[in-house]
């Protein structure tokens, strides 16, 4: 299955997101791993996911 995160990258470029087991769902974010897992434990969420969203697309 193709998921796309053309809007996860607009709105979240250069930083960290932890999205939920949908993987579309965003659940924190932040400049930082242990920022992000924070607001994830604060939401309820143990984050399944997370990545960093690359500032710039490079082709």
């Amino acid at each position: 299955m193709v998921i796309n995160w053309t809007h996860i990258y607009k709105r979240y470029k250069g930083l960290w997101v932890a999205l939920k087991d949908d993987e579309v769902s965003i659940i924190a974010s932040g400049k930082t791993v242990k920022d992000v897992m924070e607001e994830s434990k604060k939401e309820g969420f143990n984050a399944s996911l997370l990545f960093r969203v690359p500032a710039r697309i490079i082709p």
